[in-house]
């Protein structure tokens, strides 16, 4: 198709109707040139396709579909391939139902537990978080369907979402919150990128030219279409001149017009319209070209592979001996969620699940059980009735299993958490039924960490997530070593909500939400702080346990241009064949910038037999090492030695080497009169240039009043006097120059120390 010939014939009515959407779920088409009309559809862990009356929260039923794991889930897989099939029967299905892009993934991090959403996000994490998206948006649009990756960007809370604006210096942006952007556009090319509510420094991103053209197209080589959310654009014209090209749902026609005046008037470039309608129609009929009615699956396979997904990604969190459950034993399933599973969380990603396989389903073909209740899966309060029935079961049992979590009360789209409790019935429940059997294992069901304080009461805890519809089945397999655990997970568990690095700034004063903790988000704070938490990112058990030996770098030295490969050998040494994720971080211990205390740069999962050992290689590039340097707007890695961390979790590294940098180009240092001498004398040549005023200087700190007790003090004051120099700025040194060093001077210092960096 010559699109460009296309918008030559068009309007310019239809050309502003193409950067406004039809209605709630359809972009515009155009009859007279045969422009289909297409559809988009609410994801990211199923397809939200609804048949009847639009809505955006989930509130009206939708076409049947299978209902994945959660993000929150799926990234505890480490699976990039797994995920790619994920991605890939999303896609089929999206085939099948004539959708052109499917909503998600979400690559939001997790800055604080609190956050509503959270279970529609990866991980506190942007290494992680982006190699899982990159993974999703590559198995979707393997099928030739479209993803929108979203929230774009910095959409950390549900409060005044559509309203906050972020406050948040440069580097933690690049660092912590755009990472995973840049990661899953450069390696998963989505066709479609959404914009988020908020502002970002009081430019709302449907409008941030600095986001959505500078960064997202100039920088990374975004070539899609860029969508808002829906309902967050402001000003229709200021979106499209920022680089935003279609405003979603429909704004209807007045929208169309105020572009069309605006272009008249001169207000509006029409060459910009025209990239934004010539972005759209490359995607919209890259769909169309390649449209596949009829495609090669069904939803009882998809079923299956939700089990299977749903397994990979669950936690074994904890395991005093009491699993795998024997089926021979006595055995009492407890808790609402084991009859009706939470699997999936609330508002515009709730799917219509095709099928729901429950804990209760499943287990009646592996072993006999008896069930109780226990509680009321929506409400807080405790039943009597219900409590005592499953106290007196769980006493008469071998073994109870807890199947608890969060209701969908507690977290949602739209709000935001105020604790991290359980409800005070599973609570109670945990507390009563620990009183008579002292072989508990708990399941859990929730979307994002709770606080633990029953830890010690129990014998074992399941972390399954929002595990999607085939969850039930999943924990059976697991519990009865069906398979064994091999999720690990994507975010800290910390000991209580205050431990959390945003606990004082979240979610903000009014409509202003400060992002003080800066780069020290999720475990990055808590390895900080040395701080105790109560599971740590990366960490999760298994049936077996794992032997890691052999580190070897590929080479010594890593020049700017260079790749480092990592090796390391894993070994199951245990009797039960599983998969192990084995995780590498690197740690930076340079002086003069701070740096987090190490930081996940690989990661794989591998599957081995008992007795069995291979070799996992990783490999680094410079940017796996590197900070960015908001001086010279670019990232960056001082040579010398950093030290590569290769381990079953953030908290349990196992294996260290030294790999030094070489090649670094010297960071240009801005000389100005308040600059530091020790500063000012890492520039190469820089002493020379000084010498002249650092003699009479020298003199005055030896002989003078400022240096006369220095020889009294000895080696102390030697060294006083060393720190004092260099932390002198140079406008002092007129002061101690014995009137030698003056004004003029100072500036032709300054602008021959400049000069010399260019």
């Amino acid at each position: 198709m010559d699109i460009k010939n296309l918008i030559s014939q068009m309007t310019l009515e239809e050309k502003a109707g193409m950067l406004n959407g039809l209605d709630f779920w359809h972009l515009k088409g155009v009859e007279r040139l045969g422009i289909p009309s297409v559809m988009v559809s609410d994801g990211p862990h199923g397809l939200r396709k609804q048949a009847s009356e639009a809505d955006h929260l989930g509130l009206n039923e939708a076409v049947p579909a299978t209902a994945f794991p959660t993000a929150a889930g799926l990234a505890c897989s480490f699976d990039r391939e797994l995920v790619g099939e994920v991605g890939q029967a999303l896609g089929d299905i999206c085939q099948q139902e004539d959708v052109s892009v499917i909503l998600g993934p979400g690559c939001n991090i997790k800055r604080s537990p609190l956050c509503g959403r959270n279970f529609e996000y990866f991980s506190e994490d942007p290494f992680l978080a982006g190699e899982i998206a990159a993974a999703h948006i590559n198995g979707v649009q393997s099928k030739n369907v479209g993803t929108s990756l979203k929230h774009f960007a910095m959409n950390n809370q549900e409060h005044r979402r559509m309203s906050t604006s972020v406050v948040c210096d440069e580097r933690t942006k690049r660092e912590i919150y755009l990472t995973g952007f840049e990661k899953a556009v450069k390696q998963g090319k989505p066709w479609t990128v959404m914009c988020s509510y908020n502002k970002i420094g009081g430019v709302y991103s449907s409008e941030n030219r600095r986001l959505l053209t500078d960064i997202l197209c100039d920088e990374w080589g975004f070539d899609g279409y860029t969508m808002t959310d829906w309902g967050a654009c402001c000003d229709h014209v200021a979106g499209i001149k920022a680089g935003l090209n279609l405003c979603m749902p429909s704004l209807g026609d007045d929208a169309d017009r105020q572009v069309v005046e605006a272009v008249r008037a001169g207000k509006l470039d029409e060459k910009v319209v025209d990239e934004a309608v010539e972005k759209i129609l490359n995607i919209v009929y890259r769909y169309v070209e390649n449209r596949k009615p009829d495609p090669d699956f069904s939803l009882g396979q998809q079923h299956h592979l939700a089990r299977k997904v749903a397994r990979e990604s669950a936690v074994l969190l904890k395991n005093n001996g009491v699993l795998p459950l024997k089926s021979a034993g006595s055995i009492a399933f407890i808790g609402a969620f084991a009859e009706k599973p939470r699997f999936q969380g609330g508002g515009s990603s709730h799917i219509n699940a095709y099928e729901i396989t429950s804990a209760l389903d499943a287990v009646r073909s592996v072993a006999q059980v008896r069930y109780a209740k226990g509680f009321e899966a929506e409400s807080n309060d405790v039943d009597p009735a219900l409590m005592a029935e499953a106290v007196a079961l769980a006493k008469e049992s071998d073994v109870a299993v807890l199947f608890l979590g969060l209701p969908d009360t507690f977290e949602s789209e739209g709000f935001d958490r105020t604790h991290m409790r359980m409800p005070d019935c599973q609570l109670e429940l945990i507390d009563q039924v620990t009183k008579v059997n002292k072989h508990v294992v708990v399941v859990l069901h929730n979307g994002s960490p709770i606080e633990m304080p029953w830890v010690d009461k129990v014998q074992a805890i399941l972390e399954m997530y929002l595990g999607g519809q085939a969850v039930g089945g999943a924990a059976v397999d697991l519990l009865f070593g069906a398979v064994s655990p091999c999720g690990k997970l994507a975010e800290t568990f910390p000991m209580r909500l205050e431990d959390n690095p945003s606990y004082l700034f979240f979610p903000g004063d009014g409509d202003t939400v400060e992002y003080r903790e800066g780069l020290y988000v999720g475990y990055r704070w808590y390895d900080a702080k040395h701080m105790a938490v109560r599971y740590p990112f990366g960490y999760g058990l298994s049936y077996t346990t794992f032997e890691y030996s052999n580190l070897k770098l590929s080479a010594e030295t890593l020049a700017p241009d260079g790749t480092l490969t990592v090796c390391v050998d894993v070994k199951n040494t245990g009797n039960v064949g599983a998969k192990e994720i084995v995780e590498l971080y690197v740690h930076s211990a340079h002086e003069g910038i701070s740096r987090p205390v190490q930081e996940l740069k690989g990661f794989e999962k591998v599957y081995l037999a008992p007795g069995e050992t291979k070799t996992v290689a990783m490999t680094l590039d410079r940017r796996a090492f590197s900070y960015y340097n908001t001086d010279i707007a670019d990232w960056y890695a001082e040579d010398g030695a950093y030290e590569i961390r290769v381990g079953a979790s953030s908290r349990d590294i196992r294996l260290c080497a030294c790999v030094t940098l070489t090649g670094a180009k010297p960071l240009p240092v801005r000389v100005t009169g308040d600059s530091t001498l020790g500063d000012i004398l890492t520039i190469p040549g820089a002493m020379q240039v000084l010498a002249p005023v650092l003699a009479p200087m020298q003199q005055t700190f030896g002989g003078g009043e400022a240096g006369a007790s220095d020889s009294s003090m000895g080696e102390s004051g030697d060294q006083m006097m060393q720190a004092m120099i260099k932390y002198m700025p140079l406008h002092a040194m007129k002061s101690f120059s014995n009137g030698a060093f003056t004004d003029q001077m100072m500036q032709g210092i300054i602008q021959a120390l400049n000069d010399m960096q260019k």
